[in-house]
């Protein structure tokens, strides 16, 4: 009995980690010449949307993810790559506003207010993407974020209609990056769960023209 269920056991481990590559592999190799770290040479589009995260940790210190995709944003916006800027991201609380903070920001670095729309229920990666497309009406976009999320919502937007490229902003190393690596592999997984589910976002509402 007892080694029955350690053979059940390993056998888990061994699936669960072949679906973890494999997940991981079908992502990176569908979002291929789909992100871009040069400013040069990613193309134009009208849309760019960062995708929102807290300001900072729980410890409250600074998050440099998030001080990044504002830096790759007003980098995109000063290189007339894009021409709007969409931020997506949780609005859960009156406590947590991840818009509301990454719009001031972008305004503080030079960003006029008028330039900015904001999608207070991107409550997920999933949520932000197909928001974009029936929300805010986007057909093509160019994604902010670090790259191993671009490869995702990049991923989800095509399932979900939406032609996007993704801009990287600057990575974080060492164990607050290994950690959010790691959670990303089973974030990956979640892709293809929701797919199959026909998962869709929290909340719809009113159509949002961006002009």
């Amino acid at each position: 009995m007892i080694k029955k269920t350690l053979y059940t056991f390993l056998a888990l481990i061994i699936f669960s980690g072949i679906l973890l590559i494999v997940c991981n592999f079908i992502i990176n190799n569908s979002t291929k010449e789909k992100t871009f770290d040069s400013i040069q040479k990613i193309p134009k589009n009208k849309v760019g949307i960062i995708l929102g995260t807290s300001k900072r940790l729980t410890n409250g210190k600074p998050n440099r993810y998030y001080s990044y995709r504002i830096d790759a944003t007003v980098e995109l916006f000063n290189a007339k790559k894009i021409e709007y800027i969409l931020v997506s991201g949780d609005n859960g609380t009156i406590y947590y506003n991840e818009p509301d903070s990454i719009k001031k920001d972008l305004i503080k670095a030079g960003i006029p207010e008028e330039k900015i729309f904001l999608d207070y229920a991107g409550f997920r990666t999933l949520d932000s993407m197909v928001r974009a497309k029936h929300v805010f009406g986007l057909n093509k976009a160019t994604i902010i974020s670090q790259e191993f999320h671009n490869d995702r919502a990049i991923y989800l937007a095509q399932n979900k209609g939406l032609d996007a490229i993704g801009y990287n902003a600057k990575d974080i190393n060492g164990t607050n990056g290994f950690k959010v690596q790691l959670r990303e592999y089973f974030a990956r997984v979640k892709v293809f769960l929701d797919i199959i589910t026909n998962k869709q976002p929290k909340f719809y509402g009113d159509k949002i023209e961006i002009k």
